[in-house]
């Protein structure tokens, strides 16, 4: 495998053996019911009415999937070759949720089962704009994490949109352990406070957000992009088919999405971009190129049904990664 190097100022790809390395994720397992409205929301809102609201969609399908912020970052790690352990808590009927993900290569060793719970689900309905109205039951998810959490030397870990007292405390229990982390609050923003998403973002090796999330985070914290950089490394606010923004405090790098054959289902596309996003920082990439290969894999999310229906090889990976920015990706 390959890993990180650094020398001087500069970040080199270089072979070195980090098999021992532990990448650890937080955030949330759910069974996602996935259903399409042929239409567009903004159709059936009145503007005048949106205080009393009462609207029913019909929708033209249905399916469940293996879901959830943590499950869903793994398990595209796992495609990339890794092996990622996931930090999260789940119910009694989480077993073949966990045969899934053990399939793949996912470690499940750190996931607690809480007796006489379930796993959290949610209900997500999109629209022919991807626009979407989810709702998210958390189920054992929303207990706090109470199992010690192995921090070895070299490990990465990413708090995601979870249990909210988890991504409270796991920020200061990777900074004390001396372990890299990424902060990605997501969904979980209207939950956390101010004061909750200035400790998650400070000392983070990368803050990500959608270009709405970003809006948001501001709102809460007071923070403009050159607050965030002066307490993180590198922000990431994420423009859907736009492609990115990479913002250090060198400055801004914009990154084109990867185009898609058929835009099938776009829930989970930012999971994969943070999945491939850490795949590449662990191989020591310029933060354009860990960008360029977030991307890349969201392409194969958007472009089949669910969260984790994707597939790819490492070949079709570097194939269209190097079609899509004229160079090679060297992982």
């Amino acid at each position: 495998m390959l890993a990180g190097h650094q020398q001087g100022t500069t970040r080199t790809w270089m072979w070195y053996d980090f098999d021992m390395t532990k990448i650890l994720i937080s955030g949330s397992l759910a069974y996602d019911h996935i259903m399409d409205f042929p239409g567009y929301f903004r159709d059936h809102f009145m503007p005048d009415k949106l205080h009393n609201i009462n609207v029913s969609f019909n929708i033209e399908g249905h399916s469940e999937h293996f879901g959830g912020t943590a499950g869903n970052i793994a398990y595209t790690l796992a495609l990339l070759g890794e092996k990622p352990s996931i930090v999260a808590s789940v119910g009694e009927d989480f077993a073949r949720y966990q045969a899934h993900l053990e399939g793949v290569g996912v470690d499940t060793s750190l996931i607690r089962v809480e007796p006489k719970t379930e796993t959290g689900f949610a209900y997500i309905l999109t629209d022919k704009g991807d626009n979407q109205i989810a709702a998210f039951h958390p189920g054992a998810g929303a207990i706090a994490y109470a199992a010690e959490i192995p921090m070895e030397k070299g490990a990465l870990g990413i708090v995601s949109a979870g249990c909210i007292a988890d991504m409270q405390s796991f920020p200061e229990k990777f900074r004390s352990g001396g372990v890299k982390f990424m902060f990605d609050p997501g969904q979980a923003i209207p939950a956390l406070s101010g004061d909750d998403l200035k400790n998650g973002i400070t000392g983070a090796e990368v803050v990500f957000a959608n270009d709405y999330e970003f809006t948001l985070i501001s709102f809460k914290t007071g923070w403009k992009e050159a607050d965030i950089v002066k307490a993180a490394t590198t922000l990431i606010v994420t423009l859907g088919e736009a492609g990115s923004r990479v913002i250090t405090a060198a400055g801004e790098i914009r990154v084109a999405a990867v185009p898609v054959t058929e835009n099938k289902d776009p829930t989970g596309a930012g999971d994969g971009y943070r999945a491939g996003y850490m795949k590449a920082y662990l191989a020591g990439a310029t933060s354009m190129q860990c960008a360029q290969l977030g991307s890349t894999c969201a392409a194969f999310v958007v472009e089949n049904q669910g969260t984790q229906g994707h597939r790819f090889t490492m070949e079709e990976l570097r194939k269209r990664y190097e079609i899509s920015y004229g160079e090679p990706l060297k992982i």
